[in-house]
């Protein structure tokens, strides 16, 4: 008796393990509606912020069309100077930056509060005991 319940338990896990569907890698499968157009990176952007109670100026601009990139960006410094960086980047030759400084470097016309940045040493007469 316990070989025919073996053997019908047997037949009926082999049924069933048939019947499963198959959980192999398929790609997707796409109607010729779905369809997206592949190409090349092409895009053009430009911002800028003035804040004139701070005298903060900055601001980016870059172009791609396919493997060229070109920019620049700017920002005015907190010793009165603005730094300019144009930029482009073209295939294999990678980043390449060129940085300029227009105007002179002064603390006194700073927007920033002047604070000098000393170390501060604090003894603890109890801490040596």
């Amino acid at each position: 008796m316990n070989t025919k319940v073996l053997i019908l338990l047997s037949l009926a896990a082999f049924a069933a393990a048939d019947s499963f569907e198959s959980y192999e890698y398929r790609p997707p499968h796409r109607s010729s509606e779905e369809s997206y157009e592949s190409g090349e990176a092409k895009y053009d952007f430009n911002w800028a912020v003035s804040d004139d109670s701070s005298s903060n100026e900055f601001g980016h601009q870059e172009a791609r069309d396919g493997e060229n990139t070109q920019g620049s960006y700017y920002v005015q410094l907190p010793d009165g100077r603005l730094q300019t960086v144009k930029y482009f980047v073209d295939g294999d030759s990678g980043y390449v930056a060129e940085v300029n400084y227009e105007g002179e470097a002064s603390f006194e016309s700073a927007s920033f509060e002047s604070r000098e940045y000393r170390p501060r040493y604090v003894y603890d007469s109890n801490e040596s005991k």
